[in-house]
């Protein structure tokens, strides 16, 4: 499904799997310290090679942990992808959904920063950190409308989703907050 965002920006819901994106990046749904052990970011690691693990405890080791709502970058190894951004989601029932909000800001920022023309996020925070998707799923619509009239570079946003089960719930949300 496509949206139009404002500043010609389009945004796509699709059901798949996001190592196999073809954007300049693709979104780690990552973990303070950047260890990708599970979930999108196991996946990530695995496809990706070592380089993405390696890059990203450089990454801790000068900056230290990444905060929530904030984003780090690396390579994307073996992946179509450019760049990996690493964006540190909320836990469920410990930090609020402006966080999850933050994080995507502060991805799309980088992104655009970078001079990057498309990037894919997963469902961040709907795994082992426990966000319904429904809420979920909002947090990340308003922030990506909130975002696109001020993007330059970036002009196609996807969110990539796992199962049948996710895509159905962010497409009626996306579908709320977004219009049809």
């Amino acid at each position: 499904m496509k949206f139009g965002l404002p500043g010609g920006v389009s945004l796509e819901l699709v059901q798949g799997d996001i190592t196999e994106m073809d954007t300049d990046a693709i979104v780690n749904a990552a973990n303070p310290h950047l260890e990708h052990g599970g979930g999108v970011a196991g996946a990530i690691a695995r496809k990706g090679g070592p380089q993405i693990q390696e890059e990203s405890r450089e990454y801790v080791r000068r900056h230290g942990p990444v905060p929530v709502g904030g984003v780090a970058v690396t390579g994307a190894g073996r992946l179509r992808a450019r760049y990996v951004i690493h964006a540190v989601g909320p836990r469920w029932g410990v930090e609020g959904p402006e966080k999850l909000e933050e994080a995507v800001a502060n991805a799309l920022r980088k992104a655009e920063e970078l001079g990057l023309a498309s990037i894919a996020f997963p469902a961040i925070s709907t795994g082992i950190y426990g966000y319904p998707y429904d809420v979920a799923a909002r947090a990340m619509a308003r922030a990506i409308k909130a975002e696109a009239a001020g993007l330059r570079n970036v002009r196609r946003i996807v969110v990539c989703l796992y199962g049948d089960e996710a895509y159905k719930k962010f497409l009626e949300v996306f579908r709320e907050e977004l219009g049809s």
